[in-house]
């Protein structure tokens, strides 16, 4: 079984047998990583653990020091270091929660986990800022086995399963395009691109497959953008560009793959995510929404659920699965007792980069189309 099939097989069902025998063990015990001020403890990987009976948080690392009180406090008095080179060597713990969101902290923080002889690692989305430093974790995760899952947490949502197969069964016809949307705020355009338009790259490539080429156009107030326009992004992803970016990608399987994002343009109720085009319906993906899934057609909107196309959810925790971050926690610990690849792991975690840092090379490129893999690991601009 491929891992874009594991979902409902592992995942997410999380077999009793496989709780049962870890619960009978002792705790994995876990060392979350933030850094107050400089994205904090992302969207709560930091106190999951506290309801996951197979982990026990031993310590915490902040460097800000009003901030690690208050962490350590939250996660049960745990023990506070300001450095996480120290708390990790101090504790050795089998698993690392890298919570901080801003991303130019992820790689050392990463290198640092695993040099300590993690088992495991659970990191907030986006990966890493550079596809350098997305080949160095991917090597480094394979020499030391280690197990690492990306907060890309509709990936682990138990619905793609029954997505994919309502897709591969002709339920909305020939599947002819997928659309990425970011959320379109005052992130708009570059920002957008790297710090949301992820989340939909990662379940669109599930249905395209690997993209081979990418075409970007980006526009700052309605018009092209120049090197000019080039500046320092937010949440430390590094150089960006535009607040406008429309982008098509071609794909291994020739269904094509488009990324649209224009600052200012999100309104109330707009989810952003991805959009399964076929020729006799839409599957919208929304991010972060409960039902994932909803299908259009006939002119009406249908909740598909883990059951099927208009039936109710069986799965009574499914907002903990998604939202919570369970799914993708309990995949991790699946993934390390299997000792196999997470649904969302290194290898997911660089193609999201790719397919990111694609749309600055084609601009840098004067708007052409460049192929991938980027034979340039550096960032483009």
């Amino acid at each position: 079984m491929n891992r874009r099939n594991f979902l409902a097989a592992s995942a997410l069902a999380f077999s009793a047998a496989l709780l049962r025998a870890q619960s009978s063990e002792r705790p994995l015990t876990v060392a979350v990583i933030g850094h107050t001020g400089q994205g904090n403890y992302g969207h709560g990987e930091d106190a999951v653990w506290l309801s996951i009976p197979q982990t026990k948080i031993v310590a915490v690392a902040d460097a800000d020091a009003k901030g690690l009180v208050i962490e350590a406090k939250k996660l049960g008095g745990v023990k506070a270091y300001a450095d996480y080179k120290a708390m990790l060597a101090a504790t050795k713990p089998d698993i690392a929660a890298i919570c901080a969101r801003h991303i130019h902290e992820h790689r050392d923080m990463i290198a640092a986990a695993i040099e300590s002889g993690v088992k495991g690692i659970y990191i907030e989305k986006p990966f890493v800022r550079t596809l350098v430093e997305a080949d160095e974790i991917v090597k480094l995760c394979a020499d030391n086995g280690v197990r690492l899952a990306i907060a890309h947490r509709n990936r682990y949502h138990p619905v793609l399963a029954t997505v994919q197969k309502l897709v591969a069964s002709g339920e909305i016809g020939e599947l002819k395009e997928v659309r990425v949307c970011g959320k379109q705020d005052q992130r708009g355009g570059g920002l957008d691109l790297w710090v949301l338009g992820g989340h939909g790259f990662n379940l669109a490539t599930l249905f395209t497959g690997t993209a081979t080429s990418c075409q970007a156009t980006i526009l700052v107030e309605g018009r092209p953008a120049t090197k000019a326009d080039v500046r320092p992004g937010d949440e430390g992803v590094g150089l960006i560009v535009g607040d406008e970016i429309h982008a098509r990608y071609e794909t291994k399987s020739g269904i094509p793959l488009y990324f649209d994002s224009k600052k200012g343009t999100w309104t109330k109720g707009m989810p952003f995510g991805a959009r399964l085009i076929g020729t006799k319906g839409v599957i919208s993906l929304q991010i972060d929404e409960e039902p994932l899934a909803v299908l259009e057609r006939d002119g009406k909107k249908t909740p598909i659920t883990t059951a099927g196309i208009g039936k109710a959810e069986p799965i009574k925790d499914i907002k903990l699965i998604n939202g919570g971050h369970h799914g993708a926690v309990r995949d991790l610990l699946a993934a390390i007792a299997e000792k196999r690849e997470p649904l969302c792991g290194p290898e997911a975690g660089r193609e999201t980069v790719e397919l990111t840092l694609a749309v600055f090379a084609s601009f840098a490129a004067g708007g052409t189309k460049i192929a991938l893999p980027l034979v340039s690991r550096q960032h483009p601009l």
